[in-house]
């Protein structure tokens, strides 16, 4: 049993690494891709936020997963290895592919798969979170549509956050301490904008925090096995090793492959994910950042697309370069379309991934789980 615990929290670690790969990738892409940070930087400052937002926020997600769906008041060790090594395999492949998928889904989908083949379900509280699953990201659609549709062209030209020229604040270590520096070329409009760039990158990176601390540990803690406060701290401490290690290749695919918006229309999506990802972790729903966040994206391209064809007078261009503080009404051509603020074929890659994830998960910790018993 000893050797199995040991296992398992080695399992649960390897499951957060790939977590904070993921979810480092959503959280501070669009800041890495406006060169508001370096790589390094957002490690550190994703590790905070992670920290913050799985103490506080994510207990109550922990025990939804941990407690809630499978139909017994603990599950044998045994079984939450299980769990755990499918939703590992399950993330890590989505990581090798560079998408950032959705690891609550996968979690939920282990951990049904799981019950399915032991104990059995509880279908009402399945029910519960999946409803919340289509709630989140029609809500997230809706809410960057209205914004793109009516009042997005008057945000961009009066309070409009305009893209650093270079990188102002960098991150340094001394004698292993991390200290902030300034640049000495920085405009006073470069910090400003990389302040609110940052500070939405870590209100994701908390949401982030409070929403996969459970993915990690859950199974764990719904076998008895380990304290949450344990949990967590295991489930942190791997998200952040994850964060300096394996989210190179989900930033880039976020910051640069997915979606050409411009600054001020990254930081109204992140805002609109991470407030909805954050209450329902509130709630105990394990939530999609990625999910909410992706269709803000696609709502704000459709509705800014929307208002293009039903106005006469143009808005602002999608490009990051040209969408700044106007200190004039601007001029314009010929208004975005939906297809210029994201790029239809990676978006529907992750889609593909979101759909099949959790699947994959769940026939994997049944096959699993059957053999065992």
């Amino acid at each position: 049993m000893e050797n199995l615990l040991i296992a398992g929290v080695f399992l649960a670690t390897f499951v957060g690494i790939n977590i904070g790969g993921s979810s480092t990738g959503v959280a501070f892409g669009p800041a890495i891709g406006a060169n508001a940070i370096t790589r390094v930087g957002a490690g550190v400052l994703m590790s905070i936020s992670a920290i913050i937002g799985g103490w506080t926020v994510g207990r109550d997600v922990v025990l939804t997963v941990g407690n809630d769906i499978v139909a017994a008041p603990a599950f044998s060790l045994s079984a939450g290895f299980v769990v755990l090594a499918s939703i590992g395999l399950t993330v890590l492949v989505a990581n090798l592919l560079g998408i950032p998928t959705s690891t609550s889904m996968v979690a939920v989908g282990a951990m049904v798969g799981m019950g399915v083949g032991s104990a059995g379900v509880k279908w009402d509280v399945l029910v519960r979170i999946a409803r919340w699953w289509v709630v989140a990201p029609v809500l997230a659609f809706g809410t960057a549509a209205a914004i793109g549709r009516w009042t997005y062209d008057e945000i961009a030209a009066h309070v409009g956050v305009t893209e650093p020229a270079t990188s102002p604040l960098r991150i340094r270590w001394a004698e292993g301490k991390p200290s902030l520096q300034i640049a000495d070329t920085a405009s006073r409009s470069d910090l400003v904008s990389t302040f609110l760039l940052l500070l939405i990158a870590c209100y994701m990176g908390f949401s982030a925090g409070a929403s996969n601390v459970a993915n990690a540990v859950a199974p764990l803690v719904g076998s008895g096995t380990v304290s949450i406060d344990a949990a967590i701290l295991v489930a942190v401490g791997a998200i952040s090793f994850g964060a300096f290690t394996i989210a190179r290749r989900t930033m880039a695919t976020v910051g640069s492959d997915l979606t050409a918006l411009p600054t001020t229309a990254a930081v109204l999506v992140a805002t609109i994910g991470a407030t909805i990802t954050t209450g329902l972790s509130y709630l105990g729903i394990p939530a999609s950042l990625a999910l909410s966040t992706i269709t803000a994206i696609i709502g704000l391209g459709w509705g800014r697309a929307k208002r293009g064809r039903n106005r006469a007078a143009p808005s602002p261009p999608a490009t990051r370069e040209e969408t700044v503080r106007c200190e004039k009404p601007p001029s314009f051509a010929v208004h975005p379309t939906a297809v210029t603020l994201f790029r239809g074929s990676m978006v529907a890659r992750i889609i593909a991934v979101w759909m099949v994830a959790p699947v994959a998960a769940a026939g994997a910790a049944l096959t699993a789980t059957i053999s065992l018993v």
